[in-house]
């Protein structure tokens, strides 16, 4: 069993604690009663109160809130498996993971920021194949094409700076890796999504943008950082943050380098993206749907059906009895105290 909102776990601990408040209600109840009368008194004042069916009561309305939860919680049982046609086309997402991307123009930095950004691209993906190449000196394929959009994600999220040891740019092999990685028989459906700061490139960039353009690949660039120059950490936090230095004891500063991004955009088709404080990835989404988009094969997939409605039904039907359960009962006769023989 899954659930779709397991944020809500924590709830389920609010059926312990309203039974250990009716209980406590109940001995305070008593408590209140033994300061001004006997106790032998408040039961015979109280005796048409029976206890089984205030406890089976308090116990039905426990149930109520404990299924209603765990509908809130939506839980999921039952595969359901379907066919499905695809219909997108084939997006790379190539992620700079140089040590300039640790700068903190952006908050925490760079490298979460696009992380962040790109996740939010991805949850809007319907039917387009996504893969994900990292780069710095040097790039690898991170996650081949898939549509399985959980998995990339999964090898998203723990990308580090330390995972690319040779340092730099490398965006022309970038650009390389994505043109071999893509569909090489179709010139068109194609589409390269470059996330970096453009700093220290390396290769022959404009050759490798043409021939991307000639293999019909669409490149948009997104450019994270600042063009004003902050410095790059190193180690430590707060404080103690030590930041890059050259040979000559000075702090290096890592400026965004938009012209690169720009060019490359407009050498193959596509759109440069400025990543300031309010950019939305959302953007590159709307250029991307307007593609035209190819058919992929049928493909099965398979699902946990939603069965929150058996749970609600359980709640509700335990809220129903306790409104019929009465914590009196009548009596044939009634006390009078004193004066009764």
């Amino acid at each position: 069993m899954r659930f779709g909102n397991p944020q809500l776990f924590p709830l389920l601990f609010l059926t312990p604690v309203l039974a250990l408040f009716f209980w406590w209600a109940q001995r305070r109840k008593m408590a209140v009663l033994a300061q001004f009368i006997s106790v032998n008194l408040a039961q015979r004042l109280t005796d048409s109160a029976k206890k089984g069916q205030v406890f089976l009561k308090r116990l039905f309305f426990c149930l109520f809130v404990l299924f209603s939860t765990i509908a809130l919680m939506r839980p999921m049982f039952g595969e359901r498996s379907e066919m499905v046609e695809r219909r997108g086309v084939d997006v790379m997402i190539a992620l700079d993971v140089s040590k300039s991307m640790l700068a903190h123009d952006h908050t925490p930095n760079r490298l979460e920021r696009a992380k962040h950004e790109i996740s939010k691209f991805v949850g809007l993906l319907r039917g387009d194949r996504v893969g994900l190449i990292i780069f710095a000196g040097e790039s690898f394929v991170q996650c081949p094409l898939t549509l399985d959009y959980s998995a990339l994600l999964s090898f998203l999220r723990p990308i580090t700076t330390d995972w690319i040891n040779v340092q730099g740019t490398a965006i022309a092999e970038t650009i390389h890796q994505a043109i071999n990685t893509l569909d090489s028989q179709s010139r068109k459906h194609k589409v390269l999504v470059i996330v970096s700061d453009g700093e220290d490139h390396e290769g022959n960039i404009e050759e490798a943008a043409r021939e991307a353009a000639q293999k019909g690949l669409i490149i948009h660039t997104v450019g994270i950082g600042s063009e004003k120059g902050v410095p790059i950490p190193i180690r430590g936090t707060g404080a103690n943050i030590r930041y890059k230095t050259d040979q000559s004891g000075n702090v290096v500063l890592t400026r965004l380098n938009p012209a690169t991004l720009e060019k490359i955009a407009l050498q193959t088709n596509g759109r440069y993206f400025h990543a300031g404080p309010n950019f939305d990835f959302s953007l590159v989404y709307e250029e991307i749907e307007t593609m035209e988009k190819k058919d992929f094969a049928m493909t099965q997939t398979s699902s946990l059906e939603e069965r929150y409605q058996i749970f609600m039904v359980i709640a509700l039907l335990f809220l129903f009895i306790q409104f019929f359960i009465s914590e009196r009962t009548k009596r044939d006769s009634v006390w009078k105290g004193r004066f009764e023989g």
